[in-house]
């Protein structure tokens, strides 16, 4: 009969065995998910079914906001409603100009046919809580994928830019505050149209204009507002004033600190913005000057080298032709020579031989015929 000790002194892997097993998992589900994503969709299923509960851990926080409503006095309820009523007769004379301005804007793009250049449409929301992470400058809203809420989409209230999407679940979305150390945005300077980007600091206080040249002009107090020439910013939005600028003749770019025009950790209800920009897309880069001009002497050395072969055989062709002319003229002296020869050398005859009648001597007279004597020579 086996003997096997009772459940409470069973024993597992030792403790040192599961820690290293657990911190391995960790680790390589670290890796796997910053790499390749690969837990985004666990993450959004975790957030989905983690709304209730979200939602009911608000429940004594929004019970206790309204107690503090219904605790208001009926003297800052006159006081918002002045202040309500005068900002709405700006808004309402605003309005009027605006109105005013988009039907001459729209007479004038039909005068010259010109095409709109962008469609924007607002989301309403509200931020829900502040994110876990103390070092980042992030909120949490209640709008999702569920309410068209995009990856990428600028956010704003009534002041000016707050900050952008960067993640969206079912029923929520992350936004980055323009004050986020990694948040980047391009603006304009309203007084001169100077481009340039800011971006938000490790404190959260404030905001850094980059890359502004020390010659250029730029004072306290100039606002600047989006430039819309990444195509993810609406042109023309608020987004902060100049403090200070430091100019120091070390350096080459001037230290711009800005602050933003909207309260980013005010604000409670925002809009989140659907831009899409109609800007034909970039046309292909072209190629470098460096590479251009490498490829043309490639080509050139190719041409060069084909047209070698021919300039040596046309170069050997006379050479052949005034050696061939050289050896002519040798055998022209050689024939002459032998003519000469010929007609200096005398013609020998045999013996015996008779000269022909009728022919005559050298000096020209006919020859004179002997008689015969009968075969006896005198």
């Amino acid at each position: 009969m086996e003997y096997s000790p009772p459940p409470l002194f069973k024993q597992g892997p030792s403790a040192l065995a599961r820690l290293i097993f657990f911190v391995l998992l960790a680790l390589a589900l670290l890796i796997s998910d910053a790499r390749f994503r690969t837990l985004e969709i666990v993450r959004g299923v975790l957030g989905a079914g983690l709304y209730p509960l979200q939602r009911a851990a608000l429940v004594p926080r929004d019970m206790f906001m309204g107690a503090a409503d219904l605790a208001v006095t009926s003297a800052t309820l006159r006081g918002q409603n002045d202040t309500l009523r005068k900002k709405n007769l700006q808004l309402s004379l605003q309005a009027n100009t605006a109105a005013e301005l988009g039907a001459e804007n729209e007479h004038l793009r039909l005068l010259l046919q010109l095409s709109q250049r962008m469609t924007t449409q607002s989301i309403p929301a509200e931020i829900q809580y502040d994110t876990r992470d103390p070092f980042t400058q992030k909120v949490i809203i209640g709008r999702g994928a569920q309410q068209g809420i995009q990856d990428g989409s600028p956010v704003v209230n009534e002041d000016g830019v707050i900050g952008q999407v960067t993640r969206v679940f079912p029923m929520q979305a992350e936004v980055t505050l323009l004050t986020d150390k990694d948040q980047a945005v391009p603006v304009q300077v309203v007084r001169t149209g100077l481009r340039s980007v800011i971006y938000g600091t490790p404190k959260g206080d404030s905001l850094d204009l980059r890359f502004v040249p020390i010659s250029a002009d730029l004072q306290a107090g100039d606002e600047l507002v989006t430039s819309g020439l990444d195509g993810t910013y609406p042109p023309g939005l608020p987004v902060a004033k100049v403090v200070r600028v430091d100019k120091q003749a070390d350096t080459a770019f001037a230290r711009v600190v800005c602050l933003p025009v909207a309260p980013v950790r005010g604000a409670r209800e925002l809009l989140v913005l659907h831009y899409q920009n109609t800007v034909p897309p970039r046309p292909a880069d072209e190629p470098d000057a460096a590479s251009s001009a490498k490829e043309a002497k490639a080509k050139k050395g190719a041409k060069s080298a084909e047209k070698a072969p021919e300039k040596n055989a046309k170069a050997a062709a006379p050479a052949s032709a005034a050696t061939a002319a050289a050896a002519r003229p040798s055998s022209a002296t050689a024939t002459a020579a032998a003519a000469t020869e010929k007609k200096a050398a005398p013609e020998k005859k045999p013996v015996g031989e008779k000269k022909p009648a009728g022919e005559k001597k050298a000096d020209g007279r006919p020859p004179v015929e002997k008689p015969a004597t009968g075969g006896i020579d005198e």
